[in-house]
């Protein structure tokens, strides 16, 4: 390939970039699931961890299927706000579900 015009080169090079780069902004950087995900509230009772409870969610929320049990902690950490992974009788957990 030789070029014959080098400004009208980098310009169309410089327009495609900009295209790409205008797409890039418009479009998001989530996928789009065809399920709408929703909590479920869990109240924490004597003797829960967020081992338990995540464990838990991992062999029954369709939400959690085929995830790490540590990523499962972290996600119910974040949904809440949890500071650390210390709970209280009686807390209230969001727990997302399909």
């Amino acid at each position: 390939m030789v070029i014959k015009d080098k400004k009208k080169f980098l310009r169309a090079i410089f327009i495609i970039i900009g295209i790409i780069v205008f797409i890039n902004i418009l479009i998001p950087d989530r996928a789009f699931s065809h399920q709408d995900v929703t909590t479920k509230t869990v109240v924490v009772t004597n003797g829960d961890t967020l081992w338990n409870i995540a464990k838990a969610e991992q062999e029954n929320n369709c939400y959690y299927e085929n995830k790490d049990i540590r990523e499962i902690i972290y996600d119910i950490q974040q949904t809440n706000d949890l500071g650390s992974s210390s709970l209280k009788v009686n807390q209230v957990l969001e727990i997302p579900t399909y």
